[in-house]
């Protein structure tokens, strides 16, 4: 009871502290607008440990545009604390001041199970008191009656997957009867490469979330796990329409997860050629990266004439300068990287080429 009372206390005290918001710079591709999002957390109404209105405070200050509180539907450790006759409490709490900072606050709950099939995040709800049934077939079928969009969480967990990370026939199941949409490739700081895997072959949406308990801090430059949503417009209907047709890349660290065509179009709307120079013996692109965004390149197999160093790093709001050496009167050819941080499958970077 204190630890919950010093923990409230503190959340309070991050509310009323003065709120700057971190824009993060990373451009809209293809047409859609790129919203970020983080669609799993929770409060003091399940087992986090803070008032709904921090979420939306913490997301503000972060540069957030879209979150989901969602609250364990059957593990809240805190109830005799704080009672709550409604499992949409904590939304109702958070919407006024959602609405206020400008941050889309989605309804949601998380269906909290033993493996299989475990833990999986229902967003777009009506009410979640319907998803409050003892069978897990059922919970799920509850959130789909409401045109839920749902998804596996952190399906390495090492609580419930101690050993491997397995696909059960529960998740078939689920699968098969359009009961799980997506899944979490990554988790807080955790990283499932078989989740990257199973999203490709299986056609799921990939999505990077916090699931986070206690107050966030992020310092030094960091920023939270968060999904990139590309969506029409900044609407709820139109953020489900992107889940749903599986336009999102995961945002880690340094790194970003997901399909080949949005990493491309993230890469190429990032990066600026300012300006080429070639003479008989040598090309210059000189590349500025206008993101918040570094990339990591590496040099794989291109024309031995062409010679240029093996690694390049495009850092955030800078520019870099590639110098290829032009050798035995060759005059063109493609300078071949792989962005090594830009995953488009589990150990593999995505491939571009300058050409000369």
């Amino acid at each position: 009871m204190k630890k919950l009372l010093f923990f409230l206390f503190l959340s309070f005290f991050t509310l009323s502290s003065a709120q700057v918001r971190n824009e993060i710079n990373i451009p809209d591709i293809m047409g859609y607008k790129t919203l970020k999002c983080d669609f799993h957390m929770h409060t003091v109404f399940s087992d986090g440990l803070v008032w709904p209105t921090v979420r939306v405070s913490e997301a503000y200050t972060e540069g957030l545009d879209v979150i989901a509180i969602t609250d364990h539907i059957e593990y809240r450790p805190h109830k005799s604390d704080m009672p709550a006759a409604s499992h949409n409490r904590s939304y109702e709490l958070a919407e006024a001041s959602a609405i206020a900072s400008g941050i889309l606050l989605i309804r949601g709950s998380e269906i909290t199970r033993a493996m299989a099939p475990g833990h999986s995040n229902a967003l777009f709800l009506s009410d979640c008191n319907a998803l409050d049934v003892p069978a897990w077939q059922d919970a799920f079928k509850a959130a789909k009656a409401q045109n839920a969009f749902i998804f596996w969480n952190h399906p390495g967990w090492d609580a419930q997957q101690p050993d491997t990370t397995r696909w059960f026939k529960e998740h078939t199941e689920l699968y098969n009867a359009g009961l799980m949409q997506g899944i979490e490739v990554v988790n807080g700081p955790e990283y499932f490469p078989e989740a990257h895997r199973w999203c490709l072959e299986k056609k799921l949406t990939m999505l990077g979330n916090t699931d986070v308990h206690e107050p966030l801090a992020f310092k030094d430059g960091k920023h939270r796990t968060m999904t990139l949503v590309f969506a029409t417009e900044r609407t709820q209907e139109a953020i489900k329409d992107a889940l749903i047709n599986r336009r999102t890349v995961v945002y880690l660290d340094d790194k970003l997860i997901g399909e080949e065509r949005y990493l491309n179009a993230l890469f190429h709307g990032s990066i600026e050629i300012l300006k080429t120079e070639k003479t008989s013996t040598q090309y210059r692109i000189t590349v500025k990266n206008n993101s918040d965004i570094p990339f990591y390149l590496h040099k794989t197999a291109h024309n031995p004439d062409l010679v240029y160093f093996r690694d390049y790093t495009l850092e955030p709001h800078s520019q870099h300068t590639i110098t290829v050496k032009l050798t035995k009167g060759i005059t063109g050819g493609d300078v071949n990287f792989e962005i090594t941080n830009l995953l488009v499958e589990p150990g593999k970077g995505l491939q571009i080429r300058f050409p000369i």
